[in-house]
């Protein structure tokens, strides 16, 4: 279980690709890094975060175009992304894409973040690549939003454009590249990264939308979550629940045996992120309550008795 900052291993085949795009050799970008191929091929494997920035320095050290990392939409697959990659093309819409981004994102790497946040233009997607002012810091916006712009396109189609694009790199020399990528008013020097989607594009159901299969990988998600993580006793807590729903919902003392602690350890490790057992409850309840209401094939009575309720009027009101 990682103990410190780490990144899915396999997300740096997309690494791999885009350097070789530009003419570096990917084994010998590979080994100079020390990197092991086999590693690259387990899908459980993690690598230090560290090694991110010693890439991007390394690939910059290499690549006249300022620009390089954009070209990483080309290069990528669901694959490398893991779980997370199949649960993003199933998802419904791309605001309920993006939030299942931000709710996972540590499995894919736990020294960035995401938030996603609505606006009443739409919806905007912000990340933070952890790195400070550092000089790897853009290129990692560059890389971590072309992709993200890429998997938008592969599900509702290769036209689409955000609203807005919102950068805190100074505006380069030539900022062609960035408008030909993004396609849409492009802001250099801001205040964060981020993505903004129109209403009518974030909300629009996708073709490719598949909810069965989305509420499969949340599940898969979750898990992954409180495995690799000793530290989020959130993730745990929900998996244990999502677990046992159907039979009724834990009570706090049995969530606790699982966990191997005590209740009043495990009420006090909530209680210092601002939460409590009942409200986790709640929020794993309302989570799944919100996907099994997308699923027309699902009725109401069946919802009723899946989130573990003993009767449809109870959960109507708790709803």
């Amino acid at each position: 279980m990682p103990k410190s900052e780490s990144t899915l291993a396999t997300v740096w085949l997309i690494v791999l690709r885009l350097v070789e795009l530009h003419g570096i050799d990917p084994s010998q970008f590979r080994r100079t890094l020390g990197v092991p191929s086999e590693t690259l091929r387990d899908v459980r494997a993690r690598l230090p975060s560290r090694l991110s920035d010693v890439a991007f320095e390394l690939a910059a050290a290499q690549i006249a175009d300022p620009a390089f990392a954009l070209r990483a939409a080309e290069c990528w697959h669901p694959s490398n992304l893991g779980t997370m990659g199949y649960a993003w093309l199933s998802s419904r819409t791309l605001h309920t894409g993006l939030k299942r981004m931000e709710r996972f994102s540590r499995i894919l790497g736990n020294r960035f973040s995401y938030r996603c946040s609505e606006e009443p233009a739409g919806v905007r997607f912000t990340y933070d690549h952890g790195r400070g002012e550092a000089s790897v810091g853009p290129l990692m916006t560059d890389f971590t939003f072309s992709i993200v712009i890429a998997m938008c396109r592969v599900n509702c189609g290769h036209t689409m454009r955000p609203a807005s694009v919102h950068l805190r790199r100074r505006a380069p020399a030539d900022p062609q590249p960035w408008l030909a990528f993004f396609a849409c008013p492009v802001v250099f020097g801001a205040a964060e990264d981020s993505i903004v989607l129109a209403r009518e594009v974030a909300e629009a159901p996708l073709p490719s939308a598949n909810i069965p299969l989305a509420n499969t990988f949340d599940t898969i998600l979750t898990e992954q979550m409180a495995g690799l993580f000793e530290d989020d006793i959130v993730s745990r807590c929900k998996a244990y629940v999502l677990h046992h729903l159907t039979s009724g919902v834990a009570t706090a003392p049995e969530v606790a045996r699982a966990l191997c602690l005590s209740q009043r350890s495990l009420q006090r490790k909530l209680a210092a992120l601002g939460l409590t057992f009942q409200g986790v409850v709640d929020e794993t309840r309302h989570e799944l309550a919100r996907r099994y209401l997308d699923d027309p094939a699902r009725s109401v009575t069946e919802i009723t008795f899946l989130l573990g309720f003993s009767e449809q009027s109870a959960f109507t009101r708790a709803f």
